[in-house]
């Protein structure tokens, strides 16, 4: 699971997109919060969500730098849910 918050909802925009391209990663959601705090989440192979972070935080960077970052290897069975709900395998059908 890797997460950016940014300051504005653009650069979330930026660092998704910089995110989904450059590695296979999931996007999950996002979230805006106070201060105009905006978090990306995706989930994916540890090597591809750090590769994903690295790429989207420097995408972000170009309106202003990411607030903060963040790559959870091996999260737990708990933060599923409340964080992005549960894992989807291949062969699960997504609508």
């Amino acid at each position: 699971m890797g997460l950016i918050e940014t300051r504005g909802f653009v650069a979330a925009i930026e660092a998704a997109d910089a995110m989904c391209k450059t590695a296979r990663v999931q996007f999950v959601r996002y979230e805006v919060t106070r201060d105009a705090l905006v978090t990306v989440l995706v989930r994916g192979d540890v090597a591809e969500v750090e590769a994903a972070v690295a790429a989207g935080s420097r995408a972000a960077g170009r309106f202003g730098a990411p607030h903060a970052t963040l790559v959870i290897p091996a999260p737990e069975p708990q933060l599923e849910q409340p964080m992005g709900g549960p894992v989807r395998g291949p062969s699960d059908s997504t609508p």
